[in-house]
């Protein structure tokens, strides 16, 4: 653990992890999982505690009760799975609160010292909507919890995405923020980050010395990534109308798949130089139009016998509204390597399977002897599947086995699952280890932020500016057809 030791060692300093948002179901599913998944690992302190904050009433064994439900034994033998539960629930407490009071932190603060001491280090994760930060940070700061100095233990704030609405927006709160927390306070997470198949996106490219000689406009045709779900909005409803699947998924998520997969080599390994260079990549990128772009929104549809419900009759959504739950965009990047290359970048729900792919396709043989009345051999295609059933696979040509040359397509397959023997880490284990080792690699610079923002901020003004209305498609389809007219209309 950077400045206190390493996670597990004997000598590290106290840890006081507080979740702020404690009862809700992003805490309950994936952040309490995790920070159970280090300590089986040994990767907390050996004195440290967990505090959930929230406006909920729980007294401390009903929330307990309520984080254990969600808990597994990935890394802890069956025999031994519910006394690792028992001490990582021990460790755990709540405490009820607004989360404007600064009377409320101070409740909290008590706590923390009665349970680590005035020296532990204080790790806060902001398990809450965005509009909540400023005023959770200032009473944070209110509080006496946030230390500045640099002999003081370590703090270190985790905030979730969306960061904003637009490049307007987003400026205001990391100004709000930057009022508590400094930037190299502030974690800024994208949890697709700290998914294996996205962090070996870096080694795949620059440790195998067959892919970098090639990965250019003289050799790539495209580049697609792809995001979709099959589910509706659900009870996130109210959230997503506020936001729609652009901010949502397209802004974060898949513009750091692609500044990852189009970025140039860093000198070194290292959180600066990754991010100077995905931040550097970004800016190539030119603000997207609305004439390379698609959106569509969800309607009802039966299949199998199952109806489901369109997009404006879910719960709490408008029925007069244009929010997209689909959108397909095609993005230029502005630079000697990667000129004229579309880069198609596409993210619904509702559609005909879950899955989440980079997919990079290669220019077709020059002059290729293969080709006669049939047409040309396919061109080879890279795939990154992030999920599910983390993958890598490259598609060639090869002869068909029997007389003739007959030739099939086939995949050099490597899947996570079989390759490695180790469990495959959740993506929000990386990253909260990485904030104990205080390794900013993972996470959204400032700078890094704004860039992204610059990129879709003004298509989502005009969007809302002419009122764009979404091309409806059937729930359980492969989307809008405006967007395979879109990738035609840029030869993908």
């Amino acid at each position: 653990m950077k400045d206190g030791g390493h996670p597990g060692d004997p000598d590290a300093r106290p840890l006081s992890i507080v979740v702020v948002g404690g009862s809700g179901d992003l805490a309950r599913k994936k952040v309490f999982p995790a920070l159970f998944a280090l300590y089986c690992q040994g990767f907390l302190p050996r004195r440290f505690s967990v505090f959930g904050f929230a406006r909920s009433g729980f007294a401390n064994d009903a929330f307990r009760e309520r984080v254990g439900a969600n808990l597994t034994c990935r890394y802890t033998p069956a025999r031994s799975c519910s006394d690792r539960m028992r001490e990582f629930l021990a460790r755990c407490f709540y405490v009820r609160g607004d989360y404007g009071s600064e009377n409320s932190f101070l409740d909290l603060y008590r706590l923390m010292r009665s349970e680590d001491g005035p020296g532990a280090d204080h790790l806060f994760y902001l398990a809450i909507p965005s509009t909540l930060y400023a005023e959770v940070a200032r009473a944070l700061g209110d509080s006496g919890l946030v230390r500045c100095g640099e002999k003081d233990p370590w703090t270190r704030a985790v905030v979730e995405k969306p960061f904003g609405k637009d490049r307007e927006s987003s400026d205001a709160l990391a100004a709000d923020i930057a009022k508590v927390f400094s930037e190299e306070q502030t974690y800024r997470i994208d949890h697709y980050l700290g998914k294996e198949a996205i962090q070996n996106l870096l080694v795949l490219r620059f440790a195998n010395s067959i892919f970098e000689p090639i990965w250019n406009r003289r050799h790539i045709a495209s580049v697609r990534i792809l995001w979709k779900e099959d589910l509706s909005v659900g009870d996130r409803g109210g959230y997503f109308d506020g936001f729609g699947i652009i901010r949502d998924v397209m802004q974060n998520h898949l513009l750091q798949m692609m500044a990852l997969t189009a970025m140039e080599p860093p000198p070194r390994i290292e959180a600066k130089p990754v991010r100077d260079e995905k931040v550097r990549l970004l800016r190539a990128v030119p603000p997207v139009s609305l004439g390379e772009m698609a959106i569509g929104q969800y309607r009802a549809s039966e299949r199998g016998g199952v109806r489901s419900r369109s997009y404006t009759a879910e719960p709490g959504i408008p029925p007069d509204s244009i929010t997209p739950t689909f959108a397909a965009a095609v993005l230029r990047v502005e630079n000697e390597r990667w000129a004229g290359v579309p880069f198609l970048l596409s993210a619904g729900k509702g559609l005909d399977g879950r899955m989440t792919e980079i997919r990079v396709l290669f220019r077709s043989v020059p002059g290729n002897v293969f080709c006669g009345d049939s047409g040309c051999p396919a061109p080879n295609e890279l795939v990154i599947r992030v999920q599910p059933d983390e993958s890598v696979f490259l598609r060639i040509i090869n002869k068909a086995p029997g007389s003739g040359m007959r030739l099939a397509e086939r995949s050099l397959d490597l899947r996570y699952s079989e390759a490695f023997s180790e469990v495959i880490p959740d993506a929000y284990e990386n990253l909260l280890l990485q904030v104990l080792h205080g390794d900013r690699s993972l996470f959204i610079r400032g700078d890094e932020l704004k860039a992204s923002w610059d990129i879709f901020t003004p298509v989502l003004r005009e969007m809302e500016r002419v009122r764009s209305r979404p091309e409806v498609y059937d729930f359980g389809s492969g989307g809008p057809p405006g967007a395979e007219l879109l990738a035609k209309r840029f030869g993908l």
